[in-house]
């Protein structure tokens, strides 16, 4: 995601939110909101249903929902329902649901941190940080995962100087590149993991994040240093950047035996940790 677009944490859940940069306002995917709160495994009919009922009462959230794009499971971007912090906990208040008070104060608990980390930048790693360690992951994935954040920004301020848009044109770069090194787009890659809405990235390994990383910071370099002028010569920097990691993860293989891409995921790691303890 973007810097604006990020995942929050609520209890293990992701929540997809964007930050308004203008308006200095959290916007929060409903359908996220609803399916922690009522559990629901159908979320976007439960959402469905309450809008009307909304709308019949002569309730005016309707009006405040705004559509933010958000990365699917198909790695593309789509209209999303979202609200903003004040409308949300309204909204909450239409939900019978035991989580309603804790996710309440987690909604002022985040945005109360975006204003802090506004005075001090340091603040939003320290708290990705911190995030990643509540969930499990090791210090030594943690190091890699952020370091991984910093080189998808160079490449995507990269992709940007070159006029290149967020949306389609990012999601067909980054498929290139995955396809490149790993030999599955993006969204085979997660089907490989099992994973539906999760972050890929959140999910590799070590040594398939370190190897994404050279890909994407690959890609970034070829491009600086040949200056790609339209899209389609910007796919093939994308392609050249996967293969150099495609070389260094072949002699890998060579050495170890061992294929790098794999069906483990962050959850089955994590719980085989676990068990091991």
């Amino acid at each position: 995601m973007t810097k604006d677009n990020a995942i929050k944490i609520f209890e293990s859940k992701q929540v997809r939110t964007h930050w308004d940069a203008k308006t200095e306002k959290w916007y929060f995917s409903v359908i996220d909101v609803i399916e922690i709160l009522t559990g629901s495994s159908i979320p976007k009919r439960y959402w469905t249903d309450l809008k009307k009922k909304l709308t019949k009462e002569g309730n005016q959230l309707y009006d405040k929902i705004v559509q933010l794009k958000f990365e699917a499971t198909d790695g593309k971007k789509y209209a999303t329902d979202c609200l903003d912090t004040t409308n949300l906990f309204r909204l909450i208040q239409s939900i019978p649901s035991p989580k309603a008070e804790p996710f309440k104060l987690w909604l002022a608990k985040v945005a109360s941190e975006r204003l802090d980390e506004m005075q001090d930048p340091e603040l939003s790693i320290d708290r990705a940080l911190e995030n990643y360690m509540n969930l499990g992951y090791s210090e030594n994935w943690i190091n890699q995962r952020l370091k991984s954040i910093e080189i998808r920004k160079e490449l995507t301020d990269e992709w940007k100087k070159r006029g290149l848009k967020e949306g389609q044109h990012f999601a067909t770069l980054t498929d290139i590149i995955t396809k490149a090194w790993a030999d599955k787009t993006t969204k085979e890659y997660k089907i490989l993991k099992g994973l539906k809405k999760e972050n890929l990235r959140d999910n590799m390994t070590n040594t398939e994040l370190i190897l994404n990383m050279l890909a994407e910071a690959s890609t970034k370099d070829i491009s600086a240093a040949t200056n790609p002028e339209t899209f389609e010569a910007s796919k093939k920097v994308a392609k050249q950047g996967g293969n150099v990691a495609k070389v260094a993860m072949k002699e890998l293989e060579a050495k170890t035996g061992k294929k790098v891409v794999s069906a483990l995921n962050a959850k089955s790691a994590l719980k085989e940790i676990t068990t091991l303890k």
